[in-house]
């Protein structure tokens, strides 16, 4: 199984959730995707799509692309491009933006509007210091953003997420790199989605913000879709859950 991560979560935090997968699939990674310069962030994310076809590519395949949000729609757009690499995909609240709500972003993006319409805005201004990763779990504890999360999650965000720097600790995952990947979000994926010839399922939070604002209707032409209490951010609020849900959306698509 070959996993990418959601913007600005190295894949290294999923840890929780990976152990109620390690049974049963051998897991891959790139940890931080993004980052790598010969893979820079540009518009509808190209580069980054070849980064995960690579590494698929050097560790052997076919395998079953599993993405949180970023993720899932990278694994989708390179399932895409070269889908004799992939066994089946699996998407995590990687919701298929319809049509015309596309063009709509497509023209936002034109005007400079992206960081209203997306989290880059926030993203940009973001604390990425603190003096230890006990002060770092301190803060995001109290950011209701991170207020679901399984404490064990948060723990692995406040130090799988760091990396040491001269103030103290520091966000591991480049707060540039991360606004940048929101503003250039793909807005023609609904019109690629007829060319998926992969099994594919779709695993979305119940509270999920992004899944309401979204809306399905595209996900489910393409996807066979499954739900679980959380929100977007699941994978990290309910872990166990998550690891499940995958293991029977992989069986449901007659995958091992």
């Amino acid at each position: 199984m070959h996993f990418s991560h959601a913007n600005g979560f190295p894949a290294a935090c999923y840890r929780k959730m990976f152990s109620g997968l390690e049974d049963r699939f051998e897991i891959r990674a790139v940890n931080m995707i993004g980052h790598d310069p010969r893979y820079p962030v540009t518009d509808s994310w190209p580069h980054l799509v070849e980064e995960l076809i690579e590494h698929v590519e050097r560790h052997g395949g076919p395998v079953i692309g599993m993405g949180h949000s970023l993720g899932g729609y990278l694994t989708a757009l390179a399932a895409l491009k070269r889908p004799a690499l992939f066994r089946a995909i699996i998407l995590l609240d990687s919701p298929i933006l319809g049509p015309w709500k596309g063009v709509a972003f497509r023209v936002a993006k034109r005007f400079g509007l992206a960081d209203r319409v997306t989290p880059a805005g926030i993203t940009r201004d973001r604390r990425a210091t603190w003096a230890s990763a006990e002060e770092a779990f301190a803060h995001f504890r109290n950011k209701r953003v991170f207020r679901e999360f399984d404490p064990d999650c948060l723990r692995d965000y406040a130090t799988l997420g760091m990396r040491p720097c001269a103030q103290g600790v520091c966000l591991a995952f480049d707060p540039s790199i991360e606004y940048r990947i929101y503003r250039a979000f793909p807005h023609a994926l609904a019109r690629e989605m007829p060319s998926l010839h992969v099994p594919a399922g779709f695993i979305f939070g119940r509270e999920s913000a992004d899944a309401r604002k979204m809306g399905l209707t595209t996900t489910r032409k393409y996807f066979r879709v499954a739900r679980i209490d959380g929100g977007h951010l699941f994978p990290f609020e309910r872990p166990e859950a998550a690891a499940r849900a995958i293991r029977e959306m992989a069986d449901a698509l007659g995958v091992r």
